[in-house]
């Protein structure tokens, strides 16, 4: 299947070639199978080419494809080559897989959309552009990877255009994320200039020859493709844009959070990860925005009442573990956590999607409830997803992939206590959050009766996701508990496994811990939302308590922070260059214009006595000049 390698991105490619183009003539029905089946073929190749990667690995340990060269100038050629090794087979079988089944139930979601081909066309491309960037081969297609999801985030986050709100979403996830996409521009030219190439696997080899540990100058290049990573991933300072990005439908939601966008940073990071090994400091910051990122997005999810919006601040946080995990040196447990999250939030957006279409678009958590028995599977599936982002021990994929996340920010080399408790109490967050959502919205007195129930296009892709909320995690296997660790086997051949400190307390111990706090995490969320409300009750009465609430529920007050230290300067010099000399200059020339045009204008008055004066005056005038 290796000799197919090239379909797996050309086939969303050539959906979105076909809707675009022609999608204004094609019935629904043939734009759905168009833009499910490219995604869903794409999907049948990586699910029959990972096959052949187990049974029979390549020598090199990767398959790689020449398609062409697209350009040389100078010592910098660049080809169109895309590669597939254990890591990048991860990543395009989540792609795939996953956005097929965001794709499917897609075609019944937006079926009154009158916009559907402009849909699928957007998804198709985004699905495509991701796939570009983590099959590509060198630093240049795939940055050409990393701007088409952000296009395509653009132009899906504002796909409902005519609201006001929605535009403003886009162009802040635009603005945002450009400001890492030019740090990561800049690493790049210096990674050339220092490299002399921008092959990643030349990179690899050579990087460690090249650079000391600790050297400045790869400290520098690790901390701008960071920088890139973070506002591709929403992670501290450049996490503003994800809450807002709701505004796009909530398959978008579903895509951007689960399977493309927001994934980018940590595949950029896991990808490049010799770069930051030979970097203490970059690997220092990765660890601890992480480790602030998942607190603060967990605290600011837990007052959230958008259920869209709580599940980004998720989002937000659960990527956070994943940085974290590539700080302390834990790459392939940061790729598992990546594998499940991928099940349980994709499953969470879309089953959030089908609560909002049956309740009339609301997305208020207070004015839903008692849903689990009118929709039966969206809450079972519900239920599967939020157990496993609350990491509930032994039955869930989230607690597999988040359980030695939490070990390593002790236990690794460059973890520490700080670390430790931050990623806990994230933990404990996480639960209490996931408890509050899945009481308020389906347990209760119903507030808003519910219209239409989802169909099975809808309900068929959230019990295959609930499946895998639930059983993703147990190719994983903690190893102090039962020795299986197919992942880890597979994914270490790629990135290198985590240097551990020495004398440390049994894992099996911060295991119990973690999961102790979880279960203390639901006991909290069922005694304030379920069995004792009064406590919540008074707690509203506290003119502290409120102003820590509100706080939060505005995102500690980043949006307010950078329109004062940002915005509104620049609208300050703007309003002040209005006014310098070329605009000076030009308004003067159109004032000139604009007085003789008035001027002119006189002659045409519609008196006939002047038009005949004008007339006379202009022969006297000719005769004259003739007789001079």
């Amino acid at each position: 299947m290796h000799q197919y390698l090239y379909l797996i991105p050309a086939l969303p490619l050539l959906g979105f070639l076909i809707l675009s183009l022609a999608g204004k003539h094609l019935h629904k029905r043939v734009i759905a199978w168009i833009g499910a089946g490219t995604i869903g073929a794409a999907a049948l190749i990586t699910i029959l080419l990972g096959i052949e990667f187990l049974q029979s690995p390549p020598a090199s340990g990767a398959y790689t494809q020449l398609l062409w060269n697209w350009f040389s100038a100078g010592q910098l050629s660049v080809a169109v080559s895309i590669t597939a090794d254990a890591l990048t087979l991860v990543f395009i079988f989540v792609i795939t897989f996953v956005g097929a089944l965001i794709h499917i139930y897609s075609t019944a979601f937006m079926r009154r959309d009158r916009d559907y081909a402009r849909f699928f066309a957007s998804m198709n491309l985004f699905v495509c552009s991701m796939l570009v960037l983590v099959m590509a081969d060198n630093l240049v297609l795939l940055y050409l990877g990393w701007e088409g999801v952000g296009l395509c985030s653009y132009l899906l986050i504002g796909f409902w255009y005519e609201t006001p709100a929605n535009c403003h979403a886009a162009n802040k996830a635009f603005y945002i994320t450009r400001i890492g996409d030019t740090a990561m521009a800049i690493g790049l030219f210096l990674l050339f200039k220092e490299l002399g190439s921008l092959h990643i696997a030349t990179i690899i080899e050579q990087a460690p020859k090249h650079f000391e540990a600790g050297d400045t100058h790869i400290t520098l290049i690790a901390l701008l493709l960071l920088a890139g990573g973070i506002g591709k991933s929403a992670q501290l300072p450049l996490q503003t844009w994800l809450p807002d990005a709701m505004a796009g439908p909530s398959p978008v939601s579903a895509l951007i959070h689960a399977a493309t966008m927001v994934t980018a940073g940590v595949y950029l990071i896991a990808r490049m990860h010799t770069l930051f090994q030979l970097s203490p400091v970059s690997m220092t910051v990765v660890a601890v925005i992480g480790a602030l990122t998942l607190f603060i997005a967990g605290c600011s999810a837990m007052v959230q009442t958008d259920i869209k919006r709580i599940l980004a601040y998720s989002t937000i946080s659960q990527i956070g573990y994943m940085f974290l995990a590539l700080g302390v040196g834990a790459w392939s447990a940061a790729i598992f956590h990546f594998f499940t999250h991928a099940f349980f939030k994709a499953l969470l957006f879309l089953a959030a999607g089908a609560v909002i279409e049956a309740l009339h678009h609301e997305h208020n958590i207070f004015k839903m409830g008692g849903l689990k028995n009118s929709m039966r599977v969206v809450f079972l599936t519900f239920l599967a997803g939020a157990a496993s982002l609350a990491a509930l021990p032994l039955v869930t994929a989230g607690f597999f992939s988040k359980d030695p996340i939490l070990w390593y920010a002790w236990g690794a080399a460059n973890g520490n206590p700080f670390l430790w408790i931050l990623a806990i109490a994230g933990a404990f967050i996480t639960a209490f959050y996931s408890t509050r959502l899945m009481l308020v919205v389906f347990w209760g007195e119903r507030k808003t009766p519910v219209g239409d129930h989802p169909g099975k296009w809808m309900t068929v892709p959230l019990v295959i996701l609930g499946i895998g909320s639930v059983a993703a995690g147990f190719i994983e296997w903690p190893h102090n508990l039962v020795h299986f660790t197919l992942f880890s086997e597979q994914v270490q051949k790629v990135l290198p496994a985590v240097v551990l400190k020495q004398n440390l307390p049994s894992e099996l111990i911060f295991q119990g811990i973690a999961a102790l706090v979880t279960f203390a995490g639901l006991y909290t969320g069922y005694v304030l939302y379920y069995s004792n409300k009064g406590i919540l009750e008074g707690w509203r009465q506290s003119a502290a308590l409120l102003a820590i609430r509100n706080f939060l529920l505005g995102g500690w007050g980043f949006d307010d922070l950078y329109h004062a230290l940002f915005v509104q300067p620049f609208l300050f010099i703007t309003r002040i260059n209005k006014k310098d000399v070329f605009d000076r200059l030009y308004n003067g020339i159109a004032q000139a214009n604009i007085n003789i045009n008035r001027l002119l204008s006189l002659t045409q008055n519609g008196s006939l006595r002047w038009y005949i004066a004008g007339v006379l005056l202009g022969i006297l005038f000719i005769i004259t000049m003739q007789l001079l």
